[in-house]
């Protein structure tokens, strides 16, 4: 049974989200501050969180900011009684994985979990079948099996989009990918998903790779296009 983390303080909703999920099959934790939301990630085993952005102790987006930097990769999803354009760019900055606002249909909220957790266990499946790919040559290494990479010798720590695109360019070296084929090969062309998703996870690339050497910018833009990955 997967195990899904709920961190909101408004208990209608958590009560509802409780008994939808639980009678889908999924197992519920929650939490009703981002602090205790936290502290239950110290507990390994969830296979996504959903994530209020209006906490009484902190902001929705800095307990996001911190989930990512204590390493977890698991996928979140942001509730929000907001719907601007903004807010749902700066979630998707800091590692966001998809955005619902409030109110939600309960129906949808469950398919799109259940579509992000289908993407994720078949990206990982078929990594976990391919043999590690490191290339003298090249300043990027890719296991694909522990979906861990490497630039230039350093580890780089990637969400599972992240490493998802980073391999996809990497291993076409040279092919130009338009953002409509990233999504479909990245995200499975999920209809909430749109262009600037990806804009957004090269960014994020592009700063991480960066960090570790600016000599170098093998992810390019092919302006008016896409994306490609130069060795």
């Amino acid at each position: 049974m997967q195990r899904i983390l709920v961190v909101d303080d408004e208990r209608p909703i958590v009560t509802m989200l409780e008994q939808r999920l639980r009678r889908d099959g999924f197992d519920v934790m929650a939490a009703a501050t981002g602090q205790a939301g936290l502290a239950a990630l110290d507990e390994p085993g969830y296979a996504t969180v959903l994530l209020d952005i209006g906490l009484p102790d902190m902001d929705g987006f800095e307990v996001l900011r911190r989930i990512r930097s204590a390493g977890h990769r698991l996928p979140v999803i942001m509730l929000t009684a907001r719907g601007d354009e903004v807010d749902r760019v700066v979630g998707l900055e800091l590692g966001a994985d998809d955005y619902v606002v409030k109110p939600f249909s309960p129906r949808e909220l469950v398919a799109r979990i259940r579509a992000l957790l289908r993407r994720t266990a078949e990206a990982d499946a078929l990594r976990a079948q391919l043999q590690p790919e490191r290339q003298a040559a090249s300043p990027i290494e890719l296991d694909h099996a522990r979906r861990a990479a490497h630039f230039h010798g350093h580890p780089l720590e990637l969400r599972p989009r992240e490493f998802d695109l980073l391999a996809l360019l990497a291993t076409h070296p040279g092919q130009v990918w338009t953002r409509e084929a990233l999504l479909r090969q990245v995200w499975g062309g999920d209809q909430h998903i749109d262009a600037r998703t990806v804009d957004v996870h090269v960014r994020r690339l592009r700063a991480k790779l960066a960090a570790i050497s600016a000599v170098t910018e093998p992810l390019q833009t092919e302006w008016g296009v896409g994306y490609r990955w130069v060795e």
